[in-house]
């Protein structure tokens, strides 16, 4: 029997969920499994895979052959490098101490470029968003200092309006007292 290390997809439609499994390599994709190894979910950002690497590498050595996306998650998480360094302790390069102290050091390393990389994505975010409000809090001073202009070209067409109205005003009582005059006299 054939067995594969593979992806069995679950989850809503959009949002996949992917389980990392051992099956028979004529199951179905969705099909029967032999045993679950753990999840990988590619929409987060980095992706989110959780993996049981001590199973993996057991089945691995076994024989199971990973899919392509399936090794590059196994290659990710460390699981090769755990089954190489296994390898050599078998053939008597290092001990098993050394071989972990290898691959505790690795997983280190590993989980600070996850780090990094997590911290570099929350800061783009929020400088994203400052940007963001900056630009909106200098359209929303354009957008005041627009008003207030037409504010003040409006006081100022009132008060010449007043103006106009007194004056005309004014025209008016003297027309009106000039006729009075020329008509007394």
């Amino acid at each position: 029997m054939a067995v594969k290390i593979r992806l069995q997809r679950h989850g809503k439609k959009g949002k996949p969920v992917f389980h990392i499994v051992v099956a028979d390599s004529r199951s179905k994709r969705d099909g029967k499994n032999i045993e679950k190894l753990g999840i990988y979910i590619p929409t987060t950002n980095p992706a989110t895979i959780e993996l049981n690497v001590d199973k993996a590498v057991n089945w691995l050595e076994q024989g199971a052959q990973p899919t392509d996306t399936a090794k590059a998650i196994l290659s990710y998480k460390g699981a090769l490098l755990k089954k190489h360094l296994n390898g050599g302790v078998k053939k008597g390069a290092f001990s098993a101490e050394e071989a972990e102290k290898k691959f505790q050091t690795w997983l280190e390393e590993k989980e600070k470029a996850i780090q990094a990389k997590k911290d570099q994505l929350m800061t783009s975010k929020e400088q994203a968003k400052k940007d963001k409000h900056e630009a909106e809090k200098k359209v929303s001073d354009a957008r005041l200092a627009a008003q207030q202009k037409a504010q003040e070209v409006a006081e100022e067409n009132d008060a010449e309006e007043v103006v106009e109205e007194i004056i005309s005003e004014d025209e008016a009582a003297t027309d009106a007292s000039d006729n009075k005059e020329e008509s007394q006299a």
